[in-house]
């Protein structure tokens, strides 16, 4: 009788010991992912290559002449104040993402619709034979997170075809410009005959304009509206042209060619990462899929994770893991451009 207790003894003893040791790593893990950038010298040199940067613009710019000093303390003025108002429009009502991805909808109806979806999902768990717990879970997960999940989809797919237009749309302002047509006419050209969603935000935009707003203030709705870098460069070239003059040409068409490396630029970045994002995908749901299908033809093998105390912390420790491990992928294959 002896000999099986200390057996029993020793291979709980392994098992606290295996335990302890897994915790150990993952917290290990955890400080070195987190740490390691701030601990690193790549934030200082960041700072550093930051402070030569602007130590060069202030020499350059203090061999320019008075004019020209003038002029571009008009445009620091005028970049600082279209920044300052894009930050204070930080918090996004549901109605405004609901326009940012093209949706012709009220939150009310969103509301509406994502309660039908977190009910429906909530009864089908239920009816699966699960916990109550579990049917509420989903029913929240799907009710809020499911609705957020399209609508976020929706807005990025909405931008990305502007931002595929939006360099041609530029080019029109810069042709009907060089061949001597206002401004206005350029954007209403753009209104008619440009693809959605180019089209519907310059109509807006030109009907905006009807009513006699400013043309600065219809840019920066525009921006709220569409909320991409591109919009904001071009209501600055814009805005700078209308307060100092200029060829408003040929700034144009210098954006455009910025807007079409922009676009060449993130389409290689694209491609070379694509690799990596496929691989990151396939080991991120790969330990999942195999739980989901080892519950569903062997449920008594894996209950042990879930019924007994050390299957629940082989689980959490699992789970961190797996967190630690996604976001180590994601900071590689995010690539700044």
């Amino acid at each position: 009788m002896a000999a099986p207790l200390e057996r029993a003894l020793l291979s709980s003893g392994l098992v606290q010991l295996a335990v302890m040791a897994l915790a150990a790593l993952a917290v290990g893990g955890g400080v070195y992912v987190f740490a390691m950038p701030l601990l690193g010298g790549e934030r200082k040199t960041a700072k550093r290559l930051e402070s030569a940067s602007m130590g060069s613009r202030k020499a350059r710019s203090a061999l320019q002449q008075q004019p020209l000093q003038m002029r571009k303390k008009q445009v620091q003025d005028t970049i600082r104040d279209l920044e300052a108002k894009q930050k204070a429009q930080q918090r996004i009502s549901l109605r405004k993402k609901l326009m940012r991805a093209g949706l012709d909808i009220s939150p009310r109806i969103y509301w509406i619709l994502s309660a039908v979806i977190g009910l429906i999902g909530g009864v089908i768990v239920l009816f699966m034979g699960s916990p109550p717990w579990v049917a509420l879970l989903a029913t929240f997960a799907l009710g809020v997170g499911l609705p957020r999940f399209f609508l976020k989809r929706l807005t990025a797919k909405r931008q990305a075809k502007f931002l595929h237009e939006f360099a041609n749309a530029i080019d029109i302002i810069v042709r009907g410009i060089k061949s001597g047509l206002p401004l206005n006419d350029c954007l209403q050209i753009i209104a008619s005959e440009s693809p959605e969603p180019v089209r519907s935000e310059f109509i807006d935009l030109v009907e905006q304009q009807k009513v006699g707003m400013p043309l600065q203030r219809s840019f920066e709705r525009m921006y709220d509206r569409m909320p991409l870098q591109e919009v904001s460069f071009f209501a600055i070239v814009v805005a700078i042209q209308a307060q100092t003059g200029g060829n408003l040409a040929e700034a144009l068409s210098n954006l455009s060619q910025v807007l079409r490396d922009r676009y060449r630029l993130q389409a290689k970045v694209k491609s070379f990462s694509a690799e990596a994002k496929a691989s990151a995908m396939i080991l991120g749901s790969l330990p999942p899929l195999v739980m989901v299908f080892v519950y569903t033809f062997n449920p008594e093998y894996i209950n042990l994770l879930f019924d007994e105390k050390l299957g629940n912390i082989m689980l959490m420790a699992a789970g961190i893991w797996m967190a630690f491990g996604i976001f180590v992928m994601r900071k590689m294959i995010n690539f700044e451009y």
